[in-house]
């Protein structure tokens, strides 16, 4: 059985409240959210053919650069809006949503 990570002192005590919000415009998968999440939130991926069809020209030479990779908030739902992946990310690619 896992046991969950302790929260910071500005970690909401409830998950599910807010999402992270990640804008693929501005991913460069640098994994900075990966590392300082302590809910395992993130992971980084390849983009599926579908994803990389949603974007913009330049954010598709932008991905290309990068590998085809971006982060991507795959628990969302157990965030508890402690703001560590909003601080870390170099592109400021991530919001706090309410849900």
């Amino acid at each position: 059985m896992m046991s969950e990570p302790a929260p910071t002192k500005t970690c909401a005590p409830d998950a599910g409240r807010v999402e992270p919000h990640i804008d693929r415009s501005r991913c460069e998968a640098k994994s900075d959210c990966v590392r300082v999440c302590p809910y395992n939130v993130f992971e980084v991926r390849k983009l599926l053919p579908a994803e990389r069809q949603e974007l913009s020209f330049f954010s598709k030479l932008k991905l290309f650069a990068h590998g085809g990779e971006q982060a991507f908030a795959v628990r969302a739902a157990d965030c508890h809006a402690c703001g560590l992946c909003v601080k870390a990310c170099p592109e400021n690619a991530i919001t706090l949503v309410a849900v």
